[in-house]
């Protein structure tokens, strides 16, 4: 998992511009699946107004309403990790939902890997290697330097190669029709 500075700028009461918050932000282990982290760098959940104090907005859940966006990173295990089995289905749910509220609930159930948001996120692919698959059917490989704009499609993310991919993206609100 990863740990990253992160240095928030804001505003001081007479408007001059502050380093409001420099603080270390750790990933979190997704549960059931080693080597799988998510970490959320920032967010909000309605458009800013400035100046302010640079304080973290609060943001609930795990995908931004519309006009809200969530900065963060994702690790993508290669898909030979054995999966964490000392938990049971139920408990691993639990943790997730508790961990990343309202992430779980975007995935198909018939269909494991497939999700999708009401966001448009753009990613950028850091190191390693991954794939996009879509509903139609579609993979598309992906390595570092690759730059994706997932705009609300179907989709899952698969790893075949033996080293982790990371990914790092912002997700912006956008409307969806289902």
């Amino acid at each position: 998992m990863s740990t990253f500075r992160r240095v928030v700028t804001g505003h001081a009461a007479n408007g001059k511009s502050i380093v409001a918050s420099d603080t270390t932000v750790a990933g979190v282990g997704v549960p059931g699946l080693p080597g799988v982290s998510l970490t959320t760098l920032w967010g909000a959940d309605t458009a800013l107004n400035y100046p302010d104090a640079g304080t973290e907005p609060v943001h609930p859940s795990w995908f931004p309403p519309i006009g809200g966006v969530r900065f963060f990173e994702f690790i993508l295990a290669p898909d030979s990790t054995p999966p964490d089995t000392s938990m049971s289905a139920e408990e691993i749910t639990t943790a997730a939902n508790a961990l990343f509220p309202g992430l779980l609930s975007h995935f198909t159930e018939d269909d494991p890997g497939m999700h999708r948001s009401a966001t448009m996120d753009t990613l950028y692919v850091v190191s390693g290697r991954c794939v996009l698959e879509l509903d139609d059917g579609s993979r598309t490989a992906l390595a570092a330097g690759d730059v994706i704009v997932q705009s609300g499609t179907l989709h899952r993310w698969k790893n075949p190669w033996e080293e982790p991919c990371r990914i790092i993206g912002a997700l912006v609100g956008a409307n969806l029709k289902k």
